[in-house]
């Protein structure tokens, strides 16, 4: 596999994303964050069981830098997952999502900081387009700045933004030095124990598992949507720089806007649409060049 492939699958974890996040949207509304993290997790990792536990003795056993980075890689975006579901519960799908574009630079300095990794200036160029586009469509004309920054969700989104960005750098790294689906379940795993801590410690469990049989129509699909999105990402920056295969990916936003316009029926103004157009054009051009 080479960097066209990794181009390949940044794109899927950006269609699985956009599916994913319009759901968890609705999750979190119904069952909960912290519930909601449980089921994805959950889920994830026991479908990945059957794929690595033949390579975790040599992980446990190793010389013990790669565990630290798959523990830190759990911890970082276990924080992040809290947030992001937070955003989606109190904010708009609309405006919560293209903030989290942010998360583009700050893998990418993580990325140049402590892997020397670099890009071109043909490369910078496109991911500063995207993520101006993304800024976009955030924007509402009849929002002054102090009130856009009050929204709901909005802070609370901009906070997770950078912290998902580190998430994405060592998802990156974690899948390098072990492998994609390892991370994937290394992380899985972490966060489920995690969330169940939690939710046992506050009486919610059982709750929570009634829940999942409850609402599994769409439980079920996020998860699926949103551990493929994970999956495809880590193989992702395994063959590709990580900051254009977080940059290809974060266009999931597109994707996650567009359906809450046409299922939510949020409203967006033109030069929202005319920045979903410049992140559309960019994202493509980019994944050209790149390959």
């Amino acid at each position: 596999m080479d960097v066209s492939v990794g181009i390949g699958l940044a794109f899927v974890a950006m269609l699985c994303w956009g599916f994913g996040d319009f759901l968890i949207q609705k999750s979190t509304r119904k069952v909960g964050d912290w519930e909601t993290l449980f089921v994805i997790c959950g889920f994830g990792a026991l479908i990945l069981l059957p794929f690595v536990w033949r390579d975790l003795p040599a992980i446990l056993s190793g010389d013990g830098r790669s565990l630290l980075i798959l523990l830190g890689t759990g911890i970082i975006l276990f924080i992040a997952a809290l947030f992001d579901f937070e955003a989606l519960k109190k904010g708009k799908l609309a405006v919560v999502e293209p903030i989290w574009s942010l998360e583009v630079p700050a893998a990418a300095i993580l990325a140049f900081l402590i892997l020397d990794e670099s890009i071109t200036l043909t490369q910078g160029f496109l991911i500063a387009a995207l993520i101006i586009g993304l800024i976009l469509v955030s924007i509402h004309t009849e929002h002054s700045l102090k009130k856009f920054l009050l929204e709901k969700g909005v802070l609370i989104a901009f906070f997770a933004a950078f912290i998902m960005g580190a998430a994405n750098f060592f998802y990156g790294w974690g899948a390098r030095v072990s492998d994609p689906l390892m991370i994937n379940f290394f992380v899985n795993v972490f966060v489920t124990v995690a969330t169940t801590i939690y939710l046992v410690a506050t009486k919610k469990f059982g709750k929570t598992l009634k829940d999942a049989i409850s609402y599994r129509s769409v439980l079920l699909p996020m998860s699926i949507f949103d551990n493929a999105a994970w999956i495809a990402f880590a193989f992702a920056m395994s063959l590709a720089p990580i900051a254009i295969a977080t940059a290809l990916s974060e266009s999931y936003i597109l994707v996650a806007v567009i359906l809450g316009l046409a299922v939510n029926r949020e409203r967006i103004d033109l030069h929202q649409k005319f920045g979903l157009v410049i992140a559309l054009i960019s994202a493509i051009i980019l994944a050209v060049v790149t390959v």
